[in-house]
Order: C-alpha cells, then structure tokens, then sequence
C-alpha cells in the first residue's frame, strides 16, 4: 500500500472538522448542514463582505427553520457555535475534509486545490462542489488525487437531500467510504457516480431545463405553464424554469456550454434565449429577473 493509500484510510476513520471555501450560495449551504450535524465548520471567503453575507444567510435560514418549527433555538445556537469564518486558507486547510465551493472554472478550482495543498499541516480530503466538471482533471493538479472526490450538493442546500458523490479515475474507495459517511451524518442521501460529463443529475437537469426554454422560445406555452406541468404533471417539486433561475442562468449556460463541447450532442446546445438573457443580465433569482421576477 503506498503513503497516499495509507493517509487516506486514516482519514476515512477520522473526519471530525470540516472546510467549506466559498461563501456563496452554495458554500454557505453546505457550511449550515455540516455545523448543524456537529462538525466543527470553517467557512473561508477571500472577501471579507462574502463572508459576512454568507454567515448572515445561515442565520437568516436557522430563524426561519425555528418559525416553521423544524429547529429549536438550541438547535440554531449549537449551530452558530460550530462555525467560524475565516480569510485565511491557512485555517480552512487544517479541516479533515475540506469541501470547494467556487465558480465553474476548472483553473480556479485547481489553484484553489494547489493553495489548500500547500498551506496544509496533515493529509485531508479534498472534495469540490462541482455539478459538471471532471474530478479526473481537477485531480491532475494535486500532489494526492487519491483523496480528490465530488460532493455536488443541491440548492437549497439545507432542503435538499441528494449529494452525488463522483468518483474520479483516481479516487480511492477509503476516499469514497469518508464522503459517504459525511454525507449521510449530514442527513442527506447520497449516490454515487462515475466521472462522465454531467455526471447523472446535471446532465439530465440540464436536458430537461434547455427543452423548456426552447419551448417558451417556440412560444409553446409561457414558463409559468411549462412549470405547472411537471410539478402536477410529473410531481417535480419546482419546475424547470423556476429551478434555472435559482440556481442562475449564467451557471446553467455555463455548464450546457460545456456538456456540449465535450458530448457533442445538440441536446445540450445552449438555446438563443439563454444566451440573450444572461447577456441583459437576466440571471434569475440572484439579479431579480430571469424566467420570472423575484422580489426580496
């Protein structure tokens, strides 16, 4: 068994702290459910008004779990006493797990990987939030891609139960066996998949959101009809107009763009009215209008 081998089995027995960097929407999802499930959490942001942002979104949902009564307030401060922010990399890199949550640019998250590599003091696992990138090439950056994985959460993180864990070629099972734990201590329910474009749940997402807009393009039906149809139609909780505007049309033009390019199937050609919107700066939720207008 090689040094790499051994670290990470070391590490599947003993993930007690985890790392989220990136205080953005999903970031600090997922920093949220790790601190509620007991894990010391670190959230690190290189922007100081990021992180502040991100801390106040995690107590804003902790309240609103408490006025639903999903949560009790000894719950929201057993939380809040988990976590810490920081904007140093230095004490983010000193979790057992530390999980990426940057923008979609394969460049960005291998210097993110290198910068956690080198500021670390003990071996951890580095697990990205990727809904599309391939973990194999991320992996080609670190001196240890044993301990490299995927852990693609969903929005809202604190609502959503599926984690896709994405294997990449040179991902160990020690490696896969620890995220799965933490994924299930999470309350979350966690898959498995291999490292293809899209893995499972974005490249069906993705299909199914690119045929409703060009449906709306068509003039089939308005985005709001197309909806109502695969929430009552096929019991779909949010339908895929909805969905692209909360996790943003930027972010779904980036990953069709890419399925595309590395497919080659028209399927995930990006649709002229996607490309339309985002150039206005109609991004969805996050600039106050996409398919729909949304209202603080």
């Amino acid at each position: 068994m090689s040094a790499d081998e051994q670290q990470s089995r070391h590490i599947s027995r003993a993930i007690e702290s985890i790392s989220v960097l990136g205080a953005g929407t999903m970031g600090h999802g997922i920093a949220q459910v790790a601190a509620a499930a007991g894990y010391p959490v670190i959230l690190h942001d290189i922007n100081k008004e990021m992180l502040a942002r991100g801390i106040q979104s995690i107590e804003r949902n902790l309240i609103k779990g408490i006025q639903r009564g999903k949560l009790t307030e000894a719950d929201r401060d057993q939380t809040l006493q988990r976590l810490r922010g920081t904007t140093h990399v230095s004490e983010a890199a000193s979790a057992d797990l530390v999980i990426e949550a940057a923008p979609e640019r394969l460049e960005l998250k291998q210097a993110i990987l290198r910068e956690v590599e080198a500021s670390a003091q003990s071996p951890f696992i580095f697990a990205t939030n990727t809904s599309s990138l391939s973990i194999t090439e991320l992996a080609r950056a670190a001196e240890h891609p044993a301990r490299v994985v995927g852990m693609h959460f969903f929005n809202p993180v604190h609502l959503m139960r599926l984690v896709e864990i994405v294997v990449g070629e040179a991902t160990d099972e020690e490696t896969v066996e620890a995220v799965l734990a933490v994924a299930r201590r999470l309350k979350k329910e966690p898959i498995t998949v291999r490292d293809v474009p899209g893995f499972a749940s974005s490249r069906l997402g993705i299909a199914l959101g690119l045929e409703a807009m060009r449906m709306v393009e068509q003039g089939v039906a308005s985005a709001k009809d197309i909806d109502t149809a695969m929430e009552l139609g096929y019991n779909h909780p949010m339908g895929p107009l909805r969905l692209t505007d909360v996790v943003g049309l930027d972010v779904r033009l980036h990953i069709a763009e890419y399925l595309h390019s590395t497919l080659g199937t028209e399927n995930f050609r990006p649709p002229e009215i996607l490309r339309r919107m985002v150039a206005a700066g109609k991004l969805g939720k996050k600039s106050g209008e996409g398919f729909y207008v949304w209202e603080e």
